[in-house]
């Protein structure tokens, strides 16, 4: 059976592809646009590229889920008087908007999107088949399952948190004697009155206030937070509270009235202590949410999922403090996830928890794009500025990387997920305490936090403080971690001001290329380090195309391209 996972975010709107269980494609619209966490519509160019990577039409489809998002005014079927005639005005001069089924869900409090949606026609536009099945899945309980799907735990909590979705802001699910409870964050939410109680938002605000996109530049904040000192810390903390039970709650009346008064509290401060403030904000309450609800709820492993958990600090106080035995955080953490756990949502349903379980699987790459192949070679080498300057890849490679050249790798499909995991790198020296800085010149970006290191599963030990609970976690560099103190003077381009580091954790099997790479640096230097930092520039998606590479080569963003054929770099 074919399912098709699709997510109209207005961020991060994202198509996969699956067949049954198995994840054959998944691509985030941003990619192919090249426009930042694009959305807000149906991600047609998504869902067209996931087709072509299994080589199937939309007419083979079984099953579409969707998410409660953006989607176009003319599929609502409950529109009447001024709302339904707008609708046909906007389209016939060709200014339709796109309307959030979430929203018009509540408008109308109901919690049956189906029942204020026109299948027949979203069938019939989309190319479907009449019998393909169409299904629209919940906001929270899709970020939530592919933490469980992707381990084989017999007793979890899965914990999300984000800016909102379905009218929740968090949700709380438990794995326990053979049963899958929704504790918080249940399909009722859409009728009743809207919590507000969102650290990610407050997060996300901050962001606003320092004068960074939210939704884009959180991750700013995180790695500034380490430069400054909480000071606003009880201003930000008396405004929430977490109750015996374990729920987040705030004091604001509004949304706008939390974005207002975040910005009162930042307004002439430092923006580093605004940043440290607002960091631990999101730890400590977060943190005491979670213990309190693992007091009510035991368990040995915990899932988390959202947008909050793209905080790869609070990723790691969380792994320390909560006692899990093994913490998982799901690599496409932000609403890019949505897509696939959607699919997984259907298929629970289908199929009942018993035989859902018996199917996972813990996830070993994320490389979900197309795998260009030959073609990257031949793009390169038609660039009359290119050339390929080598045959032998693997020992070329470490030789530039050796002289403190910049390497950019591109190889198999383009992963999926916010993080670049070896198919889209680039690769530099660790050694080399300035290369944040030139890199980050040539690549045009303002980074407070140092890179990230890849490093080989039997060295990892050696570099870095990694636990037990976070070991699969660090294989995605969704967590960080003390780095060793005898190994900080040694790596500084990856060890950030408070001692840690975000490790990539890597085996050969599952891309030879990159591995070899790693591993000849290592025979060649003695350091079992290398940065891998997202082949992107500022304010640009991380690349997609063999011609994107090419570009970025010939515009000396890095210095070399490597692929499973050759070195390429500027004609002699």
């Amino acid at each position: 059976m074919l399912i098709l996972g699709v997510h109209p975010g207005y961020h991060d709107a994202v198509a996969v592809l699956c067949e049954d269980y198995r994840l054959v494609a998944a691509v985030q619209l941003e990619r192919l646009t090249r426009r930042k966490i694009d959305g807000g519509r149906i991600p047609d160019e998504a869902i067209d590229e996931c087709l072509a990577i299994a080589g199937v039409r939309r007419d083979q489809i079984d099953v579409v889920t969707l998410g409660r998002a953006a989607l176009p005014w003319r599929y609502y079927s409950h529109f009447t008087g001024g709302r339904l005639l707008e609708g046909r005005i906007r389209r016939w001069i060709g200014k339709e908007k796109h309307k959030s089924m979430e929203r018009e869900l509540i408008r109308a409090r109901r919690t049956d999107a189906l029942g204020i949606f026109d299948v027949s026609l979203f069938r019939a536009e989309q190319g479907l088949r009449e019998t393909a099945e169409v299904r629209f899945f919940n906001h929270h309980f899709a970020h939530a399952l592919p933490t469980l799907f992707h381990t084989d735990w017999d007793s979890a909590l899965l914990y999300t948190s984000d800016g909102g979705g379905d009218n929740v802001q968090y949700s709380l699910h438990r794995l326990h004697d053979g049963r899958l409870k929704t504790l918080l964050g249940d399909g009722d939410a859409l009728l009743r009155p809207l919590a507000i109680d969102s650290l990610g938002l407050a997060y996300g605000y901050a962001t606003q206030a320092l004068g960074y996109k939210i939704n884009r530049h959180e991750g700013k904040l995180t790695g500034l937070a380490a430069y400054g000192a909480p000071t606003l810390y009880d201003e930000f903390a008396r405004q929430f509270e977490v109750s015996p039970d374990g729920e987040i709650g705030s004091r604001f009346e509004s949304y706008p009235a939390m974005r207002q008064r975040i910005f009162e509290i930042a307004d002439g401060a430092e923006p580093a202590d605004v940043a440290s403030s607002i960091q631990k904000l999101l730890e400590t309450f977060t943190i005491r949410s979670l213990q309190r609800l693992l007091e009510r709820y035991p368990a040995s492993a915990l899932g988390l999922a959202g947008g909050v958990f793209g905080n790869v600090r609070l990723n790691q106080r969380l792994a320390e403090e909560s006692g899990a035995d093994e913490v998982f955080i799901y690599p496409a953490m932000s609403d890019s996830g949505l897509a696939a756990g959607g699919v997984l949502e259907y298929l629970l349903e289908r199929d009942g928890l018993k035989r859902w379980l018996d199917r996972r699987y813990r996830l070993e790459t994320l490389y979900l794009g197309r795998d260009h192949g030959a073609r990257a070679d031949a793009v390169l080498a038609a660039n009359g500025c290119l050339a390929q300057l080598s045959d032998r890849p693997i020992d070329s490679a470490v030789a530039k990387l050796a002289e403190g050249r910049v390497v950019a790798i591109f190889t198999a499909g383009m992963e999926y997920g916010p993080r670049a995991l070896g198919a889209r790198s680039i690769l530099a020296a660790a050694t080399d305490a300035g290369i944040n800085q030139t890199l980050n010149d040539r690549l045009g970006r303002t980074e407070f936090m140092p890179f990230a290191p890849v490093v080989a599963e039997d060295d990892a030990d050696t570099l870095f403080e990694l636990s037990a609970a976070t070991r699969y976690a660090a294989r995605f560099m969704t967590v960080t971690c003390p780095v060793r103190p005898q190994w900080r003077p040694r790596i500084p381009a990856v060890v950030h001001v408070d001692g840690t580091a975000r490790p990539q954790i890597i085996r050969r099997a599952l891309n030879p290329l990159y591995f070899d790479i790693l591993s000849g640096y290592k025979a060649t230097t003695g350091v079992p380090a290398l940065i891998n930092t997202s082949f992107n520039v500022h304010e640009e998606p991380i690349i997609n195309t063999p011609e994107e590479c090419a570009t970025a080569l010939a515009e000396g963003r890095v210095d070399y391209a490597v692929t499973a054929k050759g070195l390429y770099g500027p004609r002699p």
